[in-house]
């Protein structure tokens, strides 16, 4: 293998330091008098300190509980937070396991040349900020601010986002969106002029009938969603699930459609027929909301159940079956938007096709369909104005994808390429909460492009994969140690919460907040931090809502009154969507302006070469994609990933269940580390399935380290969606591997 001049360091032995538990320094908020807890615990011994959750994006409200020698003994829902009802799920409740991990980053790292050899030693806190910012303002002052670009995911990207914009850089990508769901949010803008956004609107507590077209939930575990459906299934909802395999779901459905893989709009179109040319549609609904429903007829006429039959595998009585009872139960009918999207390159129109379905059942904007959901607005802390980037973003992308709205890291990697001759060159990078060489396909180009930075610094907590890349590391404090932005969430009644420390921060590791706020005063941008603790932005937020931070410091979770009294649409009532026409578009004449289809075609994608199956993968309910693989509790629960193989499929390749094998992809790439074995009938005979996040590389990561396989090692071929530049990863073929094929390479 060619050595780069960045060499990859594995993060062992550096920065372990001593094991410190913080003290309760901090001032004690609620002290409860209740004796037992149900695990024995002397609730009266205990400190509570509001937080929200911050191992998945549903960011339930929740309390941690502290005893009198400082130690976190338990975090449990609150129950005033309509994310959670007051129960977690259990990667909220085993969140307590990134405060103990003892593997986590715990001093800053910088890199340096040992003889041929490269390593990390541990800095101070001064010598590692002051480098980032002397390089930070190298590039500036070399290439302009625009050559430096963060790449950032979840609670600590909103504070390195102020400070690059603050810079002068707009440089600022998120995998969240190429990789999960952009396509979902534009395709539902397209029609209904607004995104989905997160949690969805989705009223499955009155819905009577609930379609699931590659949406597991069970599986992802999104808190109030999933219990809203436990609900509904005990009140007898009708589920009806589209996967390859039987998932948690599927088995509770009344319908599992094991569809052939990437045929799903075709399934979409034949709905759609069934629902017009059987004059099972919402009729007032379209005509009174809705344009283009004409073109949408015509463009159907040929689409049936038997057209359809023949591509997806599923029966046309099936398809009419499942037609009737979406239609019996609309408007409270949910054909759910998904979540993460990138399959096929064709995600926006297939997103499309979903929206288009419920808008036939009349679901949006209806009870037991899609509410119109409302938000607290929390106003910007005081600052400047940003000063304007000659370049962002968008000059990356805009000129090649049209609806595009968001940074596409694959861009920003590109652009870090210089053999790629991109009119933009960007020589730095700041990577925060995001584990990229996992959560970005197409590996070998992240690592050409790390390989010719200038600079790369990466903030984590833990030792992932992409720190070992890194010139400093610079290590953040797990959610329990820290105060963040406020949490607010779109949903039925507006409502805000509060992230605030329960300790003191482990070992050197600091608040998001506080790297960015050094790194800013370094740089000369003192004029956006105008505050010395984030207790005091926070206070001042809350103030111009009607709340404060002491009050928030007692309750946690504030819900407030709606800004906008409509909930649902009224009966017959007159209403301007937010797109060009007012109405939901089921003709798209931005699309057909643009020179793309108007309405949803489908498109037979590539199948699987012999001895070849298509890598369909997902995610383990107790686990938030590669980053909490590594968490002590959550580990035990599940500790690596299994590959489904259909029986009569093993039967032909003589596999036997728990069967160590590597996987092989189109592209000749291995798998780094072996996975077992699961033989099932719930996965179809052309596809395996894996879950998401295992593989790890890092020896740092004493329970993650060579667990099972990696799914993101098998993605090297990209399906990039035209419209708005998503990265499709379901076109990815492997084969099997039954002899171990790295016995005979060096490590």
């Amino acid at each position: 293998m060619k050595t780069t001049r960045r060499q990859f360091i594995k993060v062992t032995s550096i920065g372990l330091g001593g094991v410190t538990l913080a003290g309760g320094s901090l001032s004690f908020l609620n002290v409860f008098k209740s004796e037992k807890d149900n695990r024995g615990l002397d609730m009266s011994e205990m400190t509570r300190y509001p937080t929200y959750c911050d191992i998945c994006f549903w960011k339930c409200a929740a309390w941690t509980y502290v005893n009198k020698e400082g130690e976190i003994k338990k975090i449990e829902g609150n129950e005033e937070d309509t994310h959670c009802r007051g129960r977690l799920c259990p990667r909220g409740t085993g969140g307590l396991g990134s405060y103990y991990d003892e593997d986590r980053l715990k001093t800053p790292l910088i890199r340096v040349q040992d003889g041929d050899k490269q390593t990390f030693r541990e800095a101070s806190w001064e010598e590692a900020l002051g480098l980032v910012s002397q390089k930070m303002k190298e590039v500036k002052d070399k290439y302009g601010p625009e050559s430096f670009a963060l790449i950032k995911h979840g609670a600590p990207g909103t504070h390195f986002e102020h400070l690059f914009l603050s810079y002068g850089s707009d440089t600022i990508a998120e995998p969240a969106y190429a990789q999960c769901r952009g396509p979902r949010d534009d395709g539902f803008k397209l029609t209904f002029g607004t995104a989905v956004g997160s949690p969805e609107p989705t009223d499955i507590r009155d819905a009577g009938c609930l379609v699931l077209i590659g949406s597991h939930i069970g599986e992802n575990m999104h808190n109030s969603q999933v219990q809203e459906v436990s609900d509904a299934i005990d009140k007898g909802i009708t589920i009806i699930t589209v996967d390859p395999r039987l998932s948690t779901i599927a088995n509770k459905s009344k319908y599992w459609l094991p569809i052939r893989p990437s045929t799903d709009i075709a399934l979409l179109l034949a709905w759609m027929h069934v629902l017009i040319y059987e004059d099972l549609y919402d009729k007032e609904y379209v005509s009174k909301y809705t344009v283009g429903f004409d073109k949408l007829k015509d463009h159907v006429r040929n689409f049936t159940p038997e057209w359809a039959y023949t591509i997806t595998d599923i029966k046309p009585k099936a398809i009419r079956d499942t037609a009737i009872e979406m239609a019996n139960a609309a408007p409270a009918t949910i054909v759910h938007p998904g979540r993460h999207v990138t399959w096929y390159g064709d995600d926006t129109q297939r997103s499309r096709a979903i929206a288009i379905l419920n808008a036939l059942l009349g679901s949006w904007g209806r009870r037991g369909g899609f509410y119109f959901k409302d938000k607290a607005n929390i106003p910007d802390f005081p600052h400047p104005e940003y000063p304007e980037p000659k370049w962002t973003w968008k000059e990356l992308s805009k000129g090649k994808y049209p609806l595009v709205s968001s940074g596409i890291t694959n861009d920003v990697i590109k652009a870090s390429i210089p053999e790629e001759k991109t009119e933009h060159q960007i020589k730095g990078w700041m990577i925060a909460g995001t584990n990229l060489t996992q959560s970005v396909p197409d590996k070998e180009n992240i690592l050409k492009a790390i390989d010719t930075l200038e600079f790369l610094v990466v903030v984590d907590t833990m030792p992932m994969e992409i720190t070992g890349y890194a010139d400093v590391i610079l290590p953040e404090c797990t959610y329990l140690e820290r105060y963040d932005d406020m949490r607010a969430a779109t949903w039925r009644t507006p409502s805000v919460a509060l992230r605030m420390p329960a300790v003191e921060p482990k070992h050197e590791t600091k608040p998001a907040w506080w790297i960015a706020k050094q790194i800013g005063e370094r740089l000369g941008l003192h004029e956006y931090y105008k505050y010395n603790d984030y207790t005091e932005v926070l206070d001042w937020q809350l103030k111009q809502i009607g709340s404060s931070l002491e009050e928030m410091k007692k309750i946690g979770v504030k819900n407030f009154e709606r800004n906008n009294d409509k909930l649902y649409l009224k009966e017959n009532e007159d209403y301007a969507f937010a797109t060009p026409s007012g109405k939901i578009e089921l003709y798209s004449q931005e699309l057909a302006g643009l020179g793309f289809d108007p309405m949803p075609v489908f498109t037979q994608h590539e199948l699987p070469p012999d001895n070849y199956f298509r890598l369909i993968y997902g995610r383990a309910p107790m686990h938030t994609f590669s980053k909490t693989i590594n968490n002590p509790y959550l580990s035990d629960l599940r500790d690596e990933n299994h590959l489904w193989i259909n029986p009569r499929v093993a039967k032909i390749w003589d596999l036997k269940q728990g069967q160590e094998v590597w996987l092989k992809n189109q592209d000749n790439v291995v798998s780094g580390f072996p996975i077992k074995v699961r033989l099932t009938e719930r996965i179809r005979w052309d596809s395996v399935y894996m879950e998401h996040g295992y593989g790890h590389n890092n020896k740092k990561l004493s329970r993650a380290y060579g667990k099972g396989a990696s799914d993101s090692e098998m993605m090297t071929k990209l399906m990039i969606d035209p419209l708005m530049g998503g990265t499709g990863l379901r076109g990815n073929f492997v084969t099997i591997i039954t002899t171990n094929p790295h016995k005979n390479i060096e490590s």
